[in-house]
């Protein structure tokens, strides 16, 4: 039987795989709203009444966006007022959770022989082998358990 923990993060490994495709998009200067209104030819006033607000508050959208302080609620607005849909994701910079946790594993395995072979009082030397035995042996125990440490 598969690891509950295991299953549920490939599972949102693949759920954020399309974002990774796509992580390379830059945010068009003037931000998107502006970017996607002014493309269709669409003014300020236009977008203001497709969103039931003033000229003001369409324009005060815009500069939300490029400050960053514009809501997923605001951004989901006016998606539906331009009839699109607004999408909001993370993209991991290993190329997926598990490729993070197994980095985070590595990084903890190794910091757990070291001290393992500190506390050792009887001088005894591993081969670089066995080191690296002692560290996979390490990680396999960490990304079954995926323990909260992992993140201190």
């Amino acid at each position: 039987m598969q690891n509950p923990k295991k299953i549920l993060i490939e599972q949102l490994d693949g759920k954020l795989k399309p974002f990774f495709e796509i992580k390379n998009i830059e945010v068009p200067e003037r931000g998107w709203v502006y970017t996607i209104r002014t493309a269709l030819n669409m003014t300020l006033q236009q977008l203001g009444h497709k969103l039931k607000i003033t000229i003001q508050g369409a324009q005060d959208i815009e500069k939300r966006e490029l400050s960053g302080s514009i809501s997923i609620k605001s951004m989901q607005e006016v998606g539906r007022a331009l009839d699109m849909k607004f999408v909001y994701g993370f993209v991991s910079n290993h190329h997926s959770l598990e490729k993070f946790i197994e980095l985070k594993a590595r990084e903890l395995a190794e910091k757990m022989v070291v001290k393992k072979s500190n506390a050792n009082t009887e001088n005894i030397v591993m081969s670089a082998d066995e080191v690296q035995q002692e560290i996979e042996g390490y990680m396999k125990e960490i990304t079954m358990d995926i323990p909260k440490s992992l993140w201190d």
